[in-house]
């Protein structure tokens, strides 16, 4: 039986993150001839290729895909193994990565982030801004330890520790025609000026399909990756758009912004979540921050 060096399977792991091995080599600060070297010698150990070059870069193969996990549950068990000896020590030196969208944001800083600093001020953390698609890559490949993802498409990769159903409610400004519908139909909206946030985003894809669902397409006047810039849109009076309420919380609160129920089952189905990579194991202090969020932001709270 032979023994995986550790050092190929750190090379493997990062060409393939990487996609070539000029980047891997720029990114460890080695030289490129180490790394085809350890990578050959890694191959003629097993007796099977582990990657080749394609014209999307280097791509591993399935026995190079299984070496990559292999390393990433091992590196996650030791990172996890190092933080609860550092839990001993009263959770100093503890570090956690978290991926985010936008939309959570504002609820994110207002108080469980700003509490669990208070609480651990030994703890670094690192927030990622990402859409659903690129937050669920990010945690795949284990960039990251966690992400708070709005509507991801399933993915067997992922483990849901904490879901919460937050509908993509209609978002108007005050005293839209739209308004005294009281809940409009889906293809009222078709008669208005409308936008729409990129489909990499959870929020973006759910219209998509309700478009496929009723055999209808919308036709935004506005494409957008900002949810800033979909909150002006409304503000300005411009039009509609589809956020979760609590997007627009402060908002609708100071009468600035209408929220109309969720206006097709798509829509009212939708949930907000805090996942991790199925097989990795959260360090002390990425547990302590999924429990602080969870119990903390309005999003996963009782609050409709």
């Amino acid at each position: 039986m032979w023994k995986l060096n550790p050092r190929a399977l750190r090379y493997l792991n990062e060409v393939a993150r990487q996609g070539s091995l000029r980047k891997a080599a720029a990114r460890l600060n080695i030289d490129v001839s180490a790394i085809s070297r350890q990578l050959h010698q890694l191959e003629e150990e097993i007796g099977l290729p582990v990657g080749y070059r394609s014209g999307q870069g280097f791509m591993p193969t399935e026995v190079g895909e299984e070496l990559i996990s292999l390393y990433r549950q091992q590196k996650a068990s030791e990172d996890a193994t190092l933080s609860r000896i550092e839990a001993l020590q009263d959770l100093r030196r503890g570090q956690v990565t978290l991926a985010v969208g936008e939309g959570f944001i504002a609820d994110l800083i207002s108080a469980p982030l700003q509490s669990f600093m208070q609480h651990y001020p030994d703890i670094a953390i690192s927030v990622e801004m990402a859409g659903a698609n690129e937050a669920v890559r990010l945690v795949k490949e284990d960039v990251v330890d966690l992400a708070v993802v709005y509507a991801p498409q399933p993915d067997p990769e992922l483990v849901s520790h904490v879901t919460r159903n937050r509908p993509l409610d209609l978002i108007t400004p005050p005293g839209h025609p739209i308004t005294r519908k009281g809940r409009p139909d889906i293809h009222d909206i078709l008669n208005y000026p409308l936008a729409l946030i990129d489909q990499q985003f959870g929020m973006g894809q759910l219209p998509m399909l309700v478009e496929q669902l009723e055999h209808i397409r919308f036709k935004p006047q506005l494409k957008t990756n900002s949810v800033s810039v979909l909150k002006n849109f409304v503000l300005s009076g411009m039009g509609l758009t589809f956020m979760p309420r609590l997007t627009v919380h402060e908002e609708v609160l100071a009468g600035k912004i209408i929220c109309l129920p969720a206006p097709h089952p798509v829509l009212a189905e939708a949930k907000a979540h805090i996942v991790s990579h199925k097989g990795r194991e959260l360090t002390v202090a990425g547990e302590r921050l999924l429990r602080h969020l969870s119990e903390g932001m309005l999003f996963f709270s009782q609050i409709k």
